[in-house]
C-alpha cells in the first residue's frame, strides 16, 4: 500500500516523555522528540531494544499516560485522555479470574454502556473470530496461555477499534503457540476480515516485525527516539523462505546491533563500514550502563562461537540456533563487546583474540582476564572499587552507591545496575557484598 497516501489515523508529533526520579532528583527521559504515524490499512511495527520506550510510546498513544511535551492526534482530534479509537492487547493476559471468557470479552462494551443483548452478540462474534467458540463459559484458570491471549484479542476487537495496539502479545507464550496465533492474526489481516482498520505492534522480535508489518519504525534507546523506518516491500502474505524476507531480517539485525548506523528505507542501500560505533562520550562513570547479563552467559556465548570454528558468526543465525529472544541475545553481545571479548559490525559478531583466550583458558586465568577488562571498561565497578579502597576499613554501605545511581536511573533500574555490578565484581574477586548487612567490602 502507499502509506504516504493513507489516511492518518493516529499521529505522534515530536513527543517526549520524562518521569521524575526519586526524592526530587530530576527526571529520567524515556522518549525524546518522537514522531510516528499510523495510516489506515497498514500494519506498523515499533521495533526497539529495552530502554527504547516502545511500551511507553504505545501507552501514550492509547491515552493511558500523557506526553510530557508534543501532541498526539487520533482520528483528527488531539488526544486529551483515554483514546476511544484503539483496542489494546498486552503481554500479560490481564484477565479477571472471577469472570468467564464471555464476561471478560464483554468488559469494554459494558464500560461503554452497550446494552446486554448487543454486547453478548458482539462478544460471541469476537470469540468465534479468535477461535474460542465453545469456551464462552470457561474461566481463565481452565485455559492455556494461548487461549488466554485469544481472550485478550477478542476483548480488544469486540469494541471495533480503528487501530489495534499489540504490546508484545506473543512474548509470554511458548514458541509453537506464539507462531500459531501470530499466523492466525496475519491470515485474518490478509483476508480483509480483520475488525480493525490498522495494527500497531510493539516488538523486539525482528522476524515477527518483518512477518507481520508493512512498515517497521526502528527506535533507538536511552532515551527512546526514532532512528528511521524500513519498508517491508513484500507481497502478502510474507513468506520466511523469500530471499527478500531474509535480506530484510539481516538488515534489521545489522541496524539493531549497531546503534550509530543510519536507518534507511531498506537493505538495498547498506553501506559497508557504516555501522561503526562512535567513541563513547565522556560522561559520569555511573551513567554508563552495564548490560544485565550473568558472567556465565557471556562465557557460554563465547565458547559457542569458538566451537563454530569461525571467527565471525551472523547474529541472525546465532539467534536462530540459540532460540533466544533478540533482547536477550543483544544484551549478551553488548556485554561481550563492552569487555572487548567480541566486536559487532554489519550484523555479525567477531570474537577477539582476547575473547578466544577468555573462552578457552583455565578458570583462574579467565577470572584474571575478566577482572582486567571490568576495571578497564566497566566504570561503575571500577569506581566502587576505588571508593572502597580509599576507606580505612575498606567497607561502605550499599545505600551510598544506590543513592548515586538514583541520580541517573529510575529506582528499579538503579537496583538492577547495582546487582549486576555486584555479580560481576564477585566473579572478578574485586569486592564482596553482605546482603543482610547491606555492606560492600574488600576482603
Amino acid at each position: 500500500m502507499n502509506t504516504a497516501a493513507a489516511q492518518t489515523l493516529i499521529e505522534v508529533e515530536t513527543c517526549s516523555k520524562a518521569f521524575p526520579l526519586p526524592d526530587g532528583k530530576g527526571e529520567f527521559t524515556v522518549l525524546r522528540d518522537v514522531s510516528v504515524k499510523v495510516g489506515r490499512g497498514e500494519v506498523v511495527a515499533l521495533l526497539g531494544r529495552s530502554g527504547s520506550g516502545k511500551s511507553t510510546l504505545l501507552r501514550m498513544m492509547a491515552g493511558l499516560i500523557p506526553a510530557s511535551s508534543g501532541t498526539i492526534v487520533s482520528n483528527g482530534v488531539p488526544l486529551r485522555g483515554p483514546n476511544p479509537d484503539v483496542g489494546m492487547v498486552f503481554q500479560s493476559f490481564a484477565l479477571l479470574p472471577w469472570l468467564t471468557v464471555i464476561e471478560n470479552v464483554e468488559l469494554g462494551l459494558e464500560a461503554r454502556g452497550v446494552a446486554r443483548t448487543e454486547r453478548t452478540k458482539r462478544a460471541l462474534r469476537a470469540i468465534d473470530l479468535v477461535g474460542l467458540d465453545g469456551f464462552e463459559s470457561a474461566y481463565p484458570k481452565e485455559l492455556s496461555g494461548g487461549m488466554k491471549q485469544r481472550v485478550g484479542f477478542a476483548r480488544a476487537l469486540v469494541v471495533e477499534p480503528k487501530v489495534l495496539f499489540l504490546d508484545e502479545p506473543f512474548s509470554a507464550l511458548d514458541v509453537l503457540t506464539a507462531e500459531n496465533l501470530r499466523g492466525e492474526i496475519d491470515d485474518l489481516w490478509n483476508a480483509g476480515t480483520f475488525p480493525a482498520k490498522s495494527i500497531l505492534i510493539v516488538t523486539h522480535n525482528i522476524e515477527e516485525a518483518v512477518f507481520l508489518a508493512d512498515r517497521v519504525v526502528v527506535l533507538g534507546a536511552n532515551p527512546g527516539r526514532v532512528r528511521g523506518e524500513v519498508l517491508i516491500d513484500l507481497p502478502r502474505p510474507h513468506h520466511r523462505g523469500d530471499d527478500r524476507f531474509k535480506l530484510l531480517v539481516e538488515y534489521l539485525y545489522t541496524v539493531m546491533t549497531n546503534p550509530a548506523m543510519d536507518v534507511t528505507a531498506g537493505p538495498s542501500v547498506m553501506v559497508p563500514g557504516a555501522a561503526q560505533r562512535p567513541a563513547p562520550a565522556k560522561v559520569s562513570a555511573y551513567a554508563r550502563e552495564l548490560p544485565h547479563v550473568r558472567v556465565g552467559t557471556i562465557s557460554g556465548l563465547l565458547e559457542l562461537i569458538v566451537e563454530t570454528g569461525e571467527p565471525t558468526v551472523e547474529i541472525a543465525r546465532l539467534s536462530e540456533r540459540l532460540a533466544l529472544p533478540m533482547d536477550d541475545l543483544l544484551g549478551i553481545l553488548d556485554a561481550a563487546a563492552l569487555l572487548e571479548f567480541a566486536t559487532i559490525a554489519e550484523g555479525d559478531v567477531t570474537i577477539t583474540e582476547l575473547g578466544r583466550d577468555y573462552a578457552t583458558t583455565t578458570i583462574l586465568r579467565s577470572k584474571d582476564l575478566f577482572r582486567q577488562q571490568v576495571l578497564a571498561h566497566a566504570p561503575i565497578i571500577a569506581t566502587i572499587v576505588n571508593t572502597l579502597g580509599e576507606k580505612a576499613n575498606k567497607t561502605m554501605r550499599a545505600d551510598f552507591f544506590l543513592d548515586i545511581l538514583d541520580e541517573y536511573y529510575p529506582a528499579d533500574e538503579a537496583k538492577r545496575q547495582f546487582s549486576t555490578a555486584v555479580e560481576w565484581a564477585r566473579y572478578a574477586e574485586l569486592f564482596e557484598y553482605d546482603a543482610d548487612e547491606e555492606l560492600l567490602y574488600i576482603a
